[in-house]
């Protein structure tokens, strides 16, 4: 089933009379939700049953958007995060859709290649990190040894870029095959397709970099490739204009200009849905809405509920996304439905790797 024809799931919010990186929900009169940022996989990347639990606890959120997933060895930017470019990788994968779509559930695999923000020491195969420049991020990076600079990266050739569209394309098509409902492209918070974006990280003079046109390139070649290869219909995008949580270095230098002119240029593909990490500019985001053909997902981060439900009432948004309320709480669907007060996220427990904080929050009835 296309996600675009799926029902999402309608909340009522104590206040209104009705009302979605690691990965996130989503609570609206369409609610979608996500799994927090910590490595609690394998050190292979394969998904483990500790995973499958936490998602099909979560079940009842309208759309399930996982962590964010590399979608080869050179995309992997921090230790223990999940893959699905193998076989072993699929079949983890298999377990977690498996158990959410058992508790009547629907999720997508979020395709995150972090670009250069990364280190060798956080790969399988421990080579420089690539990227659409060799242009060093400010910061460090987690590593299994402690925290580290992160280093200059490698530039991709041109050939390796078109290789790099097809890992995405190949990605895909393994969530699929994973059982996933469809996947979404990481196109945000400074990782690789963001980084092509923005001179600040891409000083390319190939045909990606330089004009407008050039920079988005990799973004709408990744989409199509993705669409192409399992629809469409399947197939939803992650932006954040503004970089709202001012991550990895990136300077967003013409985002009036570039962001509309990337929406025209994958409106045609009639994507599932556009997933916006909202920076705070309103008449940007008021600009997008009016582009975008198709669903439009929007995260506030750090707003509540009720603020978000109004994004929906007001025809800004179509579903609305939380991260650390579907965190911390796996009812919250039923919470917001009842008016039950939420559980509060334990930030000490984000990046653990075990249990706590991960499926050992309550749910209001017990």
């Amino acid at each position: 089933m296309s996600l675009r024809d799926a029902p999402w799931t309608p909340l009522a919010h104590p206040s209104t009379a009705g009302f979605p990186t690691g990965g996130s929900t989503s609570v609206s009169t369409r609610s979608t939700g996500t799994s927090r940022p910590a490595a609690v996989n394998r050190l292979d990347g394969v998904p483990t049953e500790l995973n499958a639990e936490y998602y099909a606890q979560r079940a009842s959120h309208a759309l399930i958007i996982t962590e964010g997933t590399q979608p080869s060895a050179d995309g992997q930017g921090y230790p223990v995060t999940p893959g699905i470019y193998t076989e072993e990788h699929i079949a983890g994968w298999r377990k977690v859709t498996d158990a959410v779509h058992k508790a009547d559930g629907r999720i997508v695999i979020q395709l995150m290649h972090t670009g250069r923000i990364s280190h060798p020491d956080n790969t399988p195969h421990h080579r420089q990190p690539v990227a659409p420049s060799a242009i060093k991020p400010a910061g460090q990076t987690f590593t299994p040894s402690g925290l580290q600079e992160m280093p200059e990266p490698r530039e991709l050739s041109t050939e390796e870029v078109a290789a790099t569209v097809d890992d995405f394309r190949r990605a895909a098509a393994a969530a699929i095959a994973a059982g996933a409902d469809g996947v979404e492209i990481h196109g945000a918070n400074g990782y690789l397709v963001n980084q092509f974006l923005f001179p600040s990280a891409n000083q390319r003079t190939d045909q990606y970099g330089g004009s407008l046109d050039n920079r988005i390139r990799f973004a709408v070649e990744v989409a199509t490739a993705v669409a192409d290869e399992i629809g469409a219909g399947r197939t939803g995008i992650r932006i954040s204009p503004g970089n709202p949580f001012k991550l990895n270095d990136l300077t967003e230098s013409d985002p009036h200009e570039l962001y509309p002119h990337l929406l025209r240029a994958l409106a045609p593909l009639n994507l599932a849905y556009l997933h916006i990490g909202h920076g705070g500019d309103e008449e940007l985001l008021h600009t997008l809405r009016k582009l975008w053909p198709t669903s439009l997902i929007l995260n506030r981060a750090g707003a509540d509920i009720a603020t978000r439900a109004k994004d929906v009432e007001d025809g800004l948004a179509d579903v609305v996304t939380v991260g650390t309320m579907a965190l911390a709480n796996p009812d919250l669907v039923e919470r917001v439905r009842s008016g039950a007060p939420l559980n509060t996220p334990d930030p000490a427990t984000f990046y653990g790797g075990g249990a706590a904080g991960y499926t050992d929050y309550p749910t209001h009835a017990a």
